[in-house]
This record gives structure tokens, C-alpha cells and sequence, in this order.
């Protein structure tokens, strides 16, 4: 008799199946399998065998064996990553599941790398069980991969799928014969070093060595359905159940990874020749609306022969203010966010929501502006101003424009894969959103600037230009001196403060059913309630076992509800 977990989204228990001795012999645990259920027949994987039936009803046997599954060691995670996300345990059986069936594996194919330069540094971090590898962003990652590589087969983790693509072109080339996942299931079950994005966390994996994890600060790593997991978690808590090393890697890492484990991080010499060159147009004296959006010392740099992109990431409309008489932004007192006005007329901040007047910090002016310029806008007024045609592309382009200069929101800098010139024509937006990773994320959207560019050593040296009324902004002057460390330092201090991940655990409740589950939480020892605001709760405590053993202890109610552990915004 076997125990099946049906692949079915509003049930989370299991039922007993029988099988045959001859079927007995073609299945374990993460076997996939087809079942009866309530008169239908539905798919499911086996979660235990030889299972003592504590019935006396007659039992359905199991109709079909599908093939391959998760391995025994993921059917562990998936039952903590359950706990750990407050989700159900078949979303992540799924994720570690073959999207075609798989009834047999190849021979493994055992390869040795070609060893690289560079390699010190990354055996260095390499000896910790988790690790935390700051390389800027002009630093070749490739030698990280291969060192990593000869501790045997390993897993590495990319943002995105053309990352992933590029990183495994690489390891083939060095003499490695990697799996890319998730066509390459089957190989890495048999044996092979695995590459992927999130999901690849899941990819089952023969005699396991190393676990890496690229750009671990990228947002792309979260899950956004239910249950909301990260790639990178799941992929620190497999390396330490595999008691393997675990590496994380990133020109400017999250406050998250930073609590896990050691910082490894070249010279600082080394550092800065891996950053572009910055410079920093300060428009503080410029007139907030006749000044227009592009500086005075931007003509220079847009014209001529250069690759030039433009980014002016404004997706909806903009809120930001400015004093009409001194140029100053319009920031919260309580934790330097932007503000926004309401109708009645006060200013509130959207991160932590404290109300003030109308009234301009600097010089006491009652006189603010909006700065708001969508992109197409601004391309007409670019095009005038170089004299030529200039590209946009948001997140709905289809093909990005064969012109010389270009602009665009934050997908710009997806989408092209060289530039000379980076200008950020309204990094303010960024710095000052109410939102509490402002910082990370802009930093974040920075980093993805400086790999357009490359490093001071390129041969063609890259700059990045930040138009801005916040110069002395620590993202800015992280970028300025190739030091993202300030960065990382101002935002322990501010979160420590207010009690923000990573200095305690966090979960969002939202949907028809929150009040409900927050009524049913009640107050337990060790959790702080908060809310409702825009119709949900924050349910807080010092760390993720108090938080995930509360929300684990509710009986969760009908209608439509939404757990969210460790929301990227809260």
C-alpha cells in the first residue's frame, strides 16, 4: 500500500492507494502516479510506501504510473518549504516535477572543467557552508561558476532564462556538459551540473556538490503566485540539508543574504576598476518645472557616436514633488520617503503613512510642483535635442529600436545588451519611492546599468549620469565610489530601527478571508498584528519559527486568502 498526495489546488491531505508486487518494484517516493478520486481520475505523487493500512475499507489501487518524480530528499523540502512559506506542499512537488514524463534516466555524463582564472577568491568563500561573494558588476562570473563545478555536480541559479542560457554556453566551453533546466530533468536526476532560474532550485540531482546562486538580490528569485517562496532560500536550506557549500553572488547583495553567511569581496582597487565611471548632474538649482527633464550637461553626453540609453522609469504617473522655490524635494520626515498630496490637501507618506502640511522642509515655501513626464514625452523632447531618432522601449515593446540612442523604463535595461552611456534621467523617483527596499531596489536597478556599460578597465570605458536633486543620496554615492557596502550599512541602520526584514520575520495577509484568519491568529506570545491598511494585515515576529509555527497553527478560512511570507513590498 502506498500514501498518494493528489495534484489537486483545494486539498492538502493524502489517501491510501494499493499496488502490485510487480508495481511495488517500479515505485518509490516522488513516483508519479494517476489515482481515483471521488469518481475522477486525477494526478498525484506517492509520499510513503509500504504503508500499514489502518482501515478495514476496501482500498482503489493505483491506475496508472506516470513516471519519474521528486527524489525523497525534495519531497523533505517541499513538506519545510510548506511550513516555511505557508503554502501547499503540492505547488512545490510540482515545481520539482517533469513537465513531460519521464519513465527512464541517461547515463550520466561525468565531465571535469577547464580550471580558470580568478579562482582564489571564490575557494575562499567556498569554505564557508554559506558565503557571500560581492563581485562588481563588470566582473567576468564564469570562473565562479567552474571553481564551484569541480566540488563536483552543482547547482547554479540565474534571474532570468537568457542568464541561465548564456552561463551554461560558457561551462560548455570550459569542458562541462551541464543540464539546463527544465528541459535537462532527466540529465540532472542521472547526474550533471544543473542551471536554471528559480524553479531549478527544485531540479532533482545526483550526488550534489556545490549549490551557487547569481544575482541572488534580484526580485525575479520571488515567486509572485501563492505560495510566495524564493529561489534563493529554498536553495541555502538544500545546500544545508546536503551539507554542501552554498554561494551567493552579487555586485550589491541583500540585506537577507548578508545575514546568512560571511562576505567575501575583492580589493577595493579591484571593486572600483569593476564599477563604470559615474558622474552626477545635481539639479537642485534648477527650476523644478521650467528646467525641463534634461539638464544642461546632458547635451554633451547624448550627442556624437556614443550608445546611448535613457531611463525614465515611469510606468503610471509620477508623484513626486519638488519646492517651487528652492528645488527641494518633498521627502517624509519620519523616514525620508517621498510624499504624495492628498485631495483635502496635506502631504502623507506611502511608505509609513505620517501626514504633514504643504510645506517645503528647506525653506518653509508653501509653493510644490509636480514633476511628472511620461516616456514618450520625453522622447520627443530627446529627439529635438540630438537631432536624430530615438528608440523607446517599456515593457510592451516587442523589438527594441535599431537606433543610436534609446529610452525607456526599467525594461530598457533588460532589453539592450550594450550601451557606452547609461543616464538615469529621474533617479530621484527612484531613491525617494515609498516603499520600504527603495534603496535596495534602486540599487539594484543600477547594478543592471553598470553590466550595459562595463567596467574603468573595459576598452571602451562606460559611464553611468544620474540627474538628480538628492546627490549626496548613499545609492548614488555607492555607485560613485564603487563602494555598495554604504548602501547595505544605511539600510541595516534603517531597518533595525523599524523592525524590517531581515531584523524580523514578516507575512502579508490579504483577500476576502484575512479578517477572518487575523481574527483566528487572535494574539499569540511573540507576533505583533498590523493593519488593516489598502484592506490587509502585516503579521510580524522576531523570526520565521515563531511567524511560520502561528500562521501553520490557523485553520484557514473559505473564500479567497493570500499569505505572503517575506513580501518584497509590505
Amino acid at each position: 500500500m502506498v500514501r498518494v498526495l493528489p495534484d489537486v489546488s483545494a486539498l492538502d491531505r493524502t489517501f491510501d492507494y494499493t499496488v502490485t508486487a510487480e508495481e511495488r518494484a517500479r515505485v518509490d517516493i516522488g513516483t508519479m502516479v494517476r489515482v481515483e478520486l471521488h469518481g475522477r481520475r486525477i494526478g498525484g505523487w506517492i509520499v510513503e510506501v509500504d504503508v500499514e493500512p489502518d482501515t478495514d475499507l476496501r482500498l482503489l489501487p493505483v491506475r496508472k504510473i506516470r513516471g519519474l518524480g521528486p527524489t525523497e530528499d525534495l519531497d523533505d523540502l517541499a513538506s519545510w518549504a510548506s511550513w516555511r512559506w505557508a503554502g501547499r506542499r503540492r505547488r512545490f512537488l510540482g515545481a520539482a516535477s517533469p513537465e513531460r514524463a519521464v519513465t527512464g534516466l541517461p547515463s550520466p555524463r561525468p565531465s571535469v572543467p577547464t580550471a580558470g582564472p580568478g579562482r582564489e577568491l571564490v575557494e575562499e568563500a567556498l569554505r564557508h557552508p554559506v558565503a557571500v561573494l560581492r563581485l562588481p558588476p563588470a566582473v567576468d562570473r564564469a570562473p565562479v561558476a567552474l571553481a564551484a563545478a569541480a566540488l563536483g555536480n552543482t547547482l547554479m541559479l540565474t534571474p532570468t532564462q537568457a542568464d541561465a542560457q548564456r552561463l551554461a554556453g560558457r561551462l560548455r566551453r570550459a569542458g562541462l556538459q551541464p543540464a539546463l533546466a527544465p528541459d535537462g530533468w532527466a540529465q540532472g536526476r542521472a547526474g550533471a551540473t544543473v542551471v536554471g532560474t528559480r524553479a531549478a532550485a527544485w531540479a532533482p540531482m545526483a550526488n550534489l556538490g556545490a549549490v551557487v546562486v547569481f544575482d541572488e538580490h534580484e526580485p525575479a528569485f520571488k515567486e509572485q503566485a501563492t505560495p510566495a517562496w524564493n529561489g534563493r532560500d529554498v536553495a541555502v536550506e538544500r545546500a544545508r540539508r546536503a551539507g554542501v557549500p552554498c554561494l551567493l553572488v552579487s555586485p550589491t547583495p541583500s540585506l537577507e543574504a548578508l545575514a546568512l553567511g560571511p562576505l567575501v569581496a575583492p580589493s577595493r582597487s579591484e571593486e572600483r576598476a569593476g564599477w563604470p565611471v559615474v558622474e552626477i548632474l545635481d539639479r537642485r538649482k534648477d527650476d523644478p518645472v521650467r528646467g525641463g527633464l534634461f539638464a544642461e550637461g546632458l547635451t554633451r553626453l547624448v550627442r556624437g557616436d556614443q550608445r546611448v540609453v535613457c531611463v525614465l522609469n515611469r510606468t503610471g504617473r509620477s508623484r513626486l514633488l519638488a519646492c517651487a522655490a528652492c528645488g527641494a524635494l518633498a521627502r517624509c520626515d519620519a523616514c525620508d520617503a517621498a510624499v504624495r498630496q492628498q485631495d483635502e490637501g496635506a502631504l502623507v507618506c506611502g511608505r509609513c503613512g505620517v501626514e504633514r502640511p504643504v510645506v517645503c522642509s528647506s525653506c518653509g515655501s508653501e509653493r510644490l510642483k509636480n514633476l511628472r513626464q511620461g516616456v514618450s514625452r520625453a522622447r520627443e523632447e530627446l529627439e529635438a535635442l540630438v537631432g536624430e531618432p530615438v528608440g523607446e522601449v517599456t515593457g510592451t515593446t516587442e523589438q527594441v529600436p535599431d537606433t543610436r540612442v534609446l529610452i525607456g523604463t526599467e525594461a530598457v535595461v533588460h532589453r539592450v545588451g550594450h550601451a557606452d552611456v547609461v543616464v538615469f534621467l529621474d533617479i530621484d523617483q527612484e531613491l525617494l519611492a515609498p516603499r520600504p527596499r527603495a534603496a535596495e531596489e534602486a540599487m539594484t536597478l543600477v547594478a543592471r546599468a553598470a553590466r550595459l556599460v562595463r567596467g574603468r578597465r573595459a576598452e571602451a570605458m562606460g559611464r553611468l549620469v544620474f540627474q538628480t536633486r538628492n546627490p549626496g543620496h548613499d545609492v548614488l554615492q555607492a555607485a560613485l565610489l564603487a563602494d555598495p557596502q554604504r548602501v547595505a550599512d544605511a539600510e541595516r541602520r534603517t531597518r533595525t530601527l523599524l523592525r524590517f526584514p531581515p531584523v524580523s520575520a514578516m507575512a502579508r495577509v490579504s483577500g476576502e478571508a484575512a479578517a477572518e484568519f487575523i481574527d483566528r491568529l487572535g494574539n499569540p506570545l511573540g507576533l505583533e498584528v498590523l493593519g488593516p491598511r489598502d484592506d490587509a494585515w502585516l503579521v510580524r515576529a522576531d523570526d520565521h519559527t515563531t511567524l511560520c509555527d502561528a500562521l501553520e497553527a490557523v485553520e484557514r478560512p473559505g473564500g479567497r486568502l493570500r499569505l505572503e511570507v517575506d513580501p518584497l513590498r509590505w
